[in-house]
């Protein structure tokens, strides 16, 4: 006390008059009306100072001194995240996701619920959580039930109070819209690829228009294209994405739109904004996505060296690729034909067979009704070939004739049912606004 008190005198001698103004303004501003200022010296040395004394019961140090909640280690959880691959093992799977724990290795080996983890087709998406000893605390795989289902199957493999516990349960989708839009510069997969648009959604992009517009020919640099499609998640992760819900493409000048429309208690399709079915007797591809490798027309044999006729279209993909018939039809022929490999025959209405050759695995058999979409086999490279790919025709009585029109030589369209009328305008308004949004995303390119 006596060093402040020591401090205001120096002040006070050495400026006096700044704070005699000071205090003047601050009792003017509160609405003080008496000038009169007490010499403060004679306050300070007058002002009374107490020292207070109060024991402290034993039985309160001992609370103050007791850990509490916050004092208590907070534990540390990390989150992996991977997709299962071919070629896993427990091991290598536990490995990347950062865990080191035997026994949860051996668990997931011989537990049978544990055991679906790496059973069926890879890509199964896995999170892992453990602690700040990479011992497991908890694991979750999400996989799709097969590819049209509204639900998903769900692994959780869990420490209880003495071992793992494993179960598995059955989820739905969070389904999500999502915008893009892009611009041509080389070709219609360049530009999706620039857009970063899903290959599932560029496929059908191309499926839909493909009746309409030939993507190999009538292309032009600057054609424009704005799509609305489903994103599917399960526990906030996304696990695929669905339907192409509308699109837009922009040909040459000419605007070429479509929408998804499902009327209630029927079959959805795809129509035009005036109400016109668009489904085509034929998809324009066998495979959901792909590219053209060698085209219809003479070409140089890779393997026998000479310039031939090629009869059909190339399509490269990787050994496993699910293969689909592009109509519907019955299975003419499914086994090993010389350098076909193992090929499969469709006749279609209108004496037009398709062929699928060079499959790695063959899923159909001789006499069975197929639909439209169906798959039929895997992309491989039996008989005659260099890599894997499929090698696919269209003959129309017999002759062989350039896949790529088959899709525009299919059929015509047909309109949409008056009742369905009203709901049908409906959902187009609001596609439309979607379709409106999605072009002023900043259009990617593709040089």
């Amino acid at each position: 006390m006596n060093e402040l008190t020591l401090q205001i005198k120096l002040i006070l001698k050495r400026h006096p008059k700044r704070v005699m103004s000071a205090l003047g303004l601050v009792l003017l501003g509160t609405g003080v009306t008496a000038f009169g200022v007490a010499p403060v010296d004679a306050e300070l040395e007058n002002m009374p100072v107490r020292q207070l004394v109060e024991s402290v019961p034993h039985n309160a140090l001992a609370v103050a001194s007791a850990p509490t909640a916050l004092d208590a280690p907070v534990p540390f959880i990390l989150f992996r995240s991977d997709v299962t691959r071919r070629d896993d093992t427990v091991q290598t799977l536990l490995s990347r996701l950062g865990v080191q724990d035997a026994e949860a290795q051996q668990f997931l080996r011989r537990d049978p619920t544990a055991a679906e983890l790496l059973r069926g087709r890879p890509g199964k998406l896995v999170t892992a959580e453990t602690d700040d000893n990479h011992q497991l605390v908890r694991l979750t795989a999400r996989w799709l039930t097969n590819d049209s289902a509204d639900t998903f199957n769900r692994l959780v493999v869990q420490r209880g109070d003495a071992t793992f516990e494993a179960r598995i349960e059955a989820g739905e989708f969070t389904r999500s819209i999502r915008l893009s839009s892009g611009t041509v510069r080389t070709s219609l997969f360049a530009a999706t690829d620039a857009a970063r648009l899903p290959d599932s959604i560029a496929s059908q992009l191309a499926d839909l228009f493909s009746g309409s517009i030939d993507f190999r020919r009538d292309l032009r640099s600057g054609d424009t294209f704005s799509v609305v499609y489903e994103a599917l998640e399960a526990d906030g992760e996304l696990l695929r994405y669905g339907r192409l819900l509308s699109a837009e493409f922009v040909n040459r000048g000419k605007s070429h739109q479509v929408l998804w429309f499902e009327p209630p208690g029927h079959r959805g399709g795809y129509y035009t904004f005036d109400g016109e079915s668009t489904r085509r007797a034929f998809l324009a591809s066998p495979l959901a996505f792909s590219r053209i490798s060698s085209g219809f027309g003479m070409r140089f044999h890779p393997v026998h060296g000479s310039l031939r006729p090629h009869l059909g279209v190339d399509f490269p993909a990787p050994t496993g690729t699910p293969v689909r018939t592009v109509g519907d039809g019955t299975i003419q022929f499914a086994g090993w034909q010389r350098g076909f490999g193992n090929v499969v025959f469709i006749q279609h209405r209108n004496n037009i067979t398709t062929v699928y050759a060079h499959l790695h695995r063959i899923d159909v058999r001789k006499g069975q009704r197929v639909s439209q979409g169906d798959n039929i086999g895997q992309v491989g490279c039996t008989g005659t070939c260099t890599g894997p790919h499929l090698h696919f025709e269209y003959r129309r009585n017999g002759v062989h004739r350039d896949p790529l029109l088959l899709a525009r030589e299919g059929g015509g369209s047909e309109p949409l049912a008056a009742r369905f009328r009203p709901a049908f305008e409906l959902a187009a308004q609001e596609m439309k606004l979607k379709l409106a949004s999605a072009a002023t995303i900043v259009q990617a390119s593709a040089d």
